[in-house]
């Protein structure tokens, strides 16, 4: 509970702390943002970490001098990129491993089969918008590698979800510095935008379920 606790100051009061962290590491910190950005995209274990705050809050200290925004933004995009070009490699190989037994409920090859189609059609779609979707963003390129995207395509699409990301999130933030009353309620307006993004995907799925429970009574009935 203790790290729970000071897990939520740190994003209540997260450009406080970014800016006591700036002062205090100088230009390291430019490695320690893309160090956050490269682990929340690259590792599958790190969908928790604040990527949308982090870069708004970034944003809004390059407004005020503190960072370089011509330093922020091409190597968090470049952090982005790579994260989940790591992470796509990480699912390829992965799959190639596991999807192996015709009897499993999770690691059936039909169902990676499924997913192969899936990201053929609609991956580039995923890709894109999974990137303003926390926790989201983190499963999209690890999911690609799995169901073996094409690598090309993977990149194309992950190069404008990444550079989108960052670009608009940064900009937004860098914007919003200049506004007299956000300063002052920066952290609720960071609040806000993580509750948001974090209740979209599971009004998203609350949706799909009913709709599927509907189209399976419909089929029952018939």
């Amino acid at each position: 509970m203790q790290y729970l606790a000071i897990f939520i100051d740190f994003i209540l009061h997260l450009n406080t702390h970014l800016n006591a962290l700036v002062e205090h590491m100088g230009n390291w910190s430019y490695l320690l943002f893309f160090l956050i950005i490269f682990g929340e995209t690259g590792f599958i274990i790190f969908p928790f970490l604040p990527g949308d705050s982090l870069l708004l809050a970034l944003g809004y200290l390059a407004s005020l001098g503190t960072l370089d925004i011509t330093i922020l933004l091409p190597s968090l995009m470049f952090a982005a990129i790579l994260g989940n070009t790591v992470n796509y490699f990480t699912g390829k190989w992965l799959g190639s491993k596991v999807f192996h037994f015709p009897r499993s409920r999770w690691f059936n090859p039909f169902h990676l089969q499924k997913a192969h189609h899936f990201y053929q059609r609609y991956g580039g779609i995923a890709l894109i918008f999974g990137r303003f979707i926390p926790i989201v963003r983190t499963f999209v390129p690890f999911i690609a590698g799995i169901a073996a995207m094409n690598w090309r395509r993977f990149q194309f699409f992950n190069g404008i979800g990444s550079l989108a990301w960052i670009a608009i999130l940064i900009e937004v933030g860098y914007f919003l510095g200049h506004i007299p009353i956000v300063k002052h309620h920066l952290s609720a307006i960071i609040l806000g935008i993580i509750v948001i993004s974090i209740l979209l995907p599971i009004f998203g799925c609350m949706i799909q379920n009913r709709k599927k429970k509907t189209e399976e009574n419909s089929l029952s009935e018939k």
